[in-house]
Formats: structure tokens, C-alpha cells, sequence
């Protein structure tokens, strides 16, 4: 789509908006009511925190399970354990798009959501009772196929409801889901294989799935009744907030999704024929590579010199570093309206904590280091903000490039399941090194995005010029 074709979209609609206040009864009642609109949302949105705590936890509960016999019981071998990691983001890259673009059609995120995350308790629980490598990978494959619904439409679903200059902190929020298991998870993980072993005469491994896969179903019947669907459907608002939820996208971006009336079809090939969105795909893709250190924390952990419970427990503090982190910089980011320099500062910070690492085996300075490795996720999570800005509308074409560009990431999983093998540690110079290099790449990528951005802001500028547009319309957030 050119740049004037997409002006003129967004400009359609904007004389509409001018006396917007008065439909709410004044700026004051509107103010109200708005404020009273984002609580209720607010309120039944934090139930996907909690979902995704659990889909990650799901995730990466191998990761803690090796520390108690999950390799020697299965008996797995050489990259095997490597492979039940990559495998999960093969099915994972499969489902994104197919079900962001399904989600868009039902428009029923409620229903959908919690009945994939009732699949994917049930697998994570059958999980528990495989016996060899085989098993093991089916149902790790099949974790990631229904496990993928979940994000790329949590990160749709959010953008439904919040104008950019609310998602970022939003979409931090939602992410501190992740960040929190890594903390919460090895903690829980801590517990019951350390008091779960050989109850009923099972492993306390398979303790782990099963307790960890039956909390997920719990909380997905829970979710049936909390979460909301889209401004248009949800039937807990009234009609005035439905009004004011619908005006509030319109007035973002200068037209409305429920104008937007073009097919699944259409939003796929205009996602796929935007180069912003591959663009994107491979800056996120690099950095996940450098965040693969996440699913061998433990590991990494282990590596200081403790006993299996207090390396899991030493897990918590950083992870909840980074939700602090996380939750001031997605702040302040929506605060000054900008991306780009919160972004790339956290990853160089990141950088730093992996040139420690691979600088020194002192026990104190590596526990640092791993305090500034997962800080770096406050400054993936901004980008995930920058998505959403960069693509407003249509919202068949916003669904398929946040499942697109997420998908797409996922790559950088499966290379990263293979940048930890155990013949590296447990100094792990090759994966730190890995780490530095993909991170650096990620920031050299996000720096000529913006310099693009401008470029396509500059042309706005002359486009609105041009037509005499007195009202300033959607600019691309840097």
C-alpha cells in the first residue's frame, strides 16, 4: 500500500470525529466515563497475565525438569533434549497466522483463548506419563501447535481496546506474564520436585506436568467468564461504552475496525506484501536468539556452583528484576511517545551482562550478569509495542502481521535450542558470544527501521501538504 493511499485511509473519517465529546455528554463526562471504560477492561484483561505465566511455565517446564532425571528417565541422548526444545516452535510457527486470522473471523476471544488453553493443559499433563524420546517430542510439538493461539492473540486482542499511546504499557504488563513464570515457575518447579518425589510412585519430573498442565485447565475455565471479546461484541458493556470504545479507535488512527470490512484473505496478502513487516520479523528473530539463554536459566544457574533447589531459587530475582524494568521503561516509553532509544538501551545493557559472562567465572559477577541479561527483555518488549503502533489498520491485516511477525521470530527458538549444548558449559563462551553478536544485529536492524519511519512520516507530512489537511493525522511512532 502506498504511503498517499494509506493517508487516505486513515484520513477517512476525521470530520466525523471533530465533536466527539458532545456525543458523551462534554469533555468532563466523556473523561469519566473513559476512565471508567479502561478499569473494567483493565480489570478483566489482567486475567492474561495469569494465562500467560501459565503458557510459559507450560513451555518451559523441560528446562527445570532436566535437573531431575527428565533426560536419564527418557533416555535421551546427545541433541535429543535440544530437539524436545526446538520441536515445540516448529508447531508453534505453524499455528500463529492461521489463528489470528480465525480469531478475527469469530470475534470471540473469550471462547477461543481458554479452549486452546484447556488443549494445551491436556497435552502439558500427557507430557508427564511418556516414556521415551518419541513421546516426548509428539506431545512437545503439539504443546507449541496450540500454545501458539494464545500471544499473537492476546497482542490483537489488546489492540482492539488501547490506542498506541496505551499499548506499550499494556503489552509490558501482558509480557511480565512471561517474565514472572521464569521467577514463579522455578520456584513452583523448586517445590515440587523437591517434595513430590516418588509420590504414588512417580517421578517427581512427572509431578511437575501434571500439577503445572492441571493449574492451566483450572484457570482456563476461569478465563471463559472474564476475559472480553472486541469492542463491538462484548456483552458485559453498555451501550454508551461500546459507543465510547468504538469512537476511542476511530480517533486514534482516523478510522474505525468496524469500517474496516476487508477479507481474511486481503489482511494476509497485505501483511505479507508490507516490507515493515519482514523487516520487523528478522529484528525481533535476531534478539530471540540472544534471549535463548531464557529457556536454560536453570542451567545457567547451575553453573555458580549450588545444589539443584537453590539454583533454581537464585532463578527468581533477576526475572523479577526484569518485570520492575520492564514496567518503567514500557512507562516511560508511552509517556514520550518514542520506541527506538528504550528499545536498543536494554538490549545494550543486555550485551554487557553477556560480556561479563564470558569474561570471568567469579560466582557474584556472573549472578550479575544474569540480572542484565534478563533486564533485556524490558527492551523486547517495547518492540513488541512498536509492532502494533506500525501496523493500525486494517485489523485483518494488523492480525496476520502480529502472528506473522511473532511466528516468524520463532525461528530464532530453534536456532537458540542449539546454542547451549553442555559441552560448552559451563563457561559457555560460543553461546555468550552467540548471544552479543545476534543482539548487536537486532539494534543495527531497529536503527535503519526508524531511519525508514521517518522517511514514511516525512512523506505524510507532504501528502497532508498537499491536500490542505489542517488536522494532523497518524504518524509511524519512532
Amino acid at each position: 500500500m502506498s504511503v498517499h493511499s494509506e493517508n487516505d485511509n486513515l484520513e477517512k473519517g476525521r470530520d466525523d470525529v471533530d465533536d466527539s465529546d458532545a456525543e458523551f455528554g462534554g469533555t468532563e463526562p466523556r473523561q469519566k466515563l473513559e476512565r471508567r471504560l479502561l478499569w473494567k477492561v483493565d480489570a478483566r484483561m489482567s486475567i492474561m497475565v495469569i494465562i500467560y505465566i501459565l503458557n510459559y511455565i507450560d513451555r518451559n517446564n523441560a528446562g527445570a525438569a532436566r535437573l531431575r532425571g527428565f533426560e536419564a528417565d527418557l533416555k535421551l541422548k546427545g541433541q535429543e533434549f535440544a530437539t524436545l526444545l526446538s520441536i515445540l516452535y516448529v508447531g508453534y510457527i505453524i499455528m500463529q497466522i492461521p489463528s489470528n486470522m480465525f480469531l478475527n473471523w469469530i470475534g470471540r476471544p473469550s471462547l477461543y483463548l481458554p479452549a486452546c488453553m484447556i488443549v494445551w493443559g491436556t497435552i502439558s499433563v500427557l507430557t508427564g506419563i511418556t516414556h521415551n524420546f518419541v513421546g516426548a517430542l509428539l506431545t512437545r510439538f503439539f504443546l507449541g501447535f496450540v500454545e501458539a493461539a494464545f500471544f499473537p492473540g492476546a497482542l490483537f486482542l489488546l489492540s482492539k481496546w488501547y490506542k498506541k499511546n496505551e499499548l506499550g504499557l499494556r503489552t509490558a504488563i501482558l509480557y511480565c506474564g512471561s517474565i514472572i513464570s521464569n521467577a514463579f515457575g522455578a520456584l513452583m518447579a523448586s517445590g515440587i520436585l523437591s517434595g513430590m518425589d516418588g509420590k504414588l510412585g512417580r517421578a517427581a519430573w512427572r509431578w511437575l506436568f501434571y500439577i503445572e498442565g492441571a493449574l492451566t485447565i483450572a484457570f482456563a475455565i476461569l478465563a471463559i467468564f472474564v476475559l472480553p471479546d472486541f469492542p463491538a461484541n462484548t456483552r458485559w458493556l453498555t451501550a454508551e461504552e461500546r459507543a465510547l470504545a468504538l469512537r476511542r479507535m476511530e480517533e486514534d488512527v482516523g478510522v474505525g475496525d468496524e469500517e474496516q470490512t476487508e477479507g481474511q484473505g486481503s489482511g494476509l496478502w497485505l501483511a505479507i506484501t508490507d516490507i515493515k513487516v519482514w523487516w520487523l520479523s528478522f529484528a525481533l528473530t535476531s534478539q530471540v536468539v540472544a534471549l535463548s539463554f531464557n529457556a536454560f536459566f536453570p542451567t545457567l544457574s547451575a553453573t555458580l556452583g549450588f545444589n539443584t533447589t537453590v539454583s533454581l531459587l537464585l532463578c527468581a530475582p533477576p526475572f523479577l528484576f526484569a518485570v520492575i524494568v520492564s514496567a518503567f521503561l514500557s512507562h516511560h516509553s508511552d509517556k514520550v511517545g518514542e520506541r527506538f532509544y528504550h528499545i536498543v538501551g536494554s538490549y545494550a545493557l543486555g550485551i554487557v551482562g553477556f560480556v561479563i559472562a564470558i569474561s570471568t567465572m567469579n560466582t557474584a559477577a556472573r549472578y550479575v550478569s544474569l540480572f542484565l541479561m534478563a533486564q533485556s527483555y524490558a527492551g523486547f518488549i517495547v518492540f513488541y509495542a512498536w509492532i502494533s503502533n506500525t501496523f493500525p489498520r486494517p485489523p485483518s491485516k494488523r492480525a496476520v502481521a502480529l502472528a506473522l511477525i511473532n511466528a516468524f521470530s520463532q525461528l530464532g527458538n530453534v536456532a537458540g535450542s542449539y546454542v547451549w549444548p553442555k559441552p560448552w558449559g559451563p563457561t559457555y563462551h560460543n553461546s555468550y558470544a552467540i548471544c552479543i553478536s545476534t543482539s548487536g544485529f537486532s539494534i543495527l536492524l531497529c536503527w535503519a527501521f526508524r531511519q525508514h519511519l521517518i522517511s514514511l512520516n516525512r512523506a505524510l507530512d507532504r501528502d497532508e501538504e498537499e491536500k490542505r489537511i489542517k488536522v494532523k493525522g497518524f504518524r509511524y511512532m519512532l
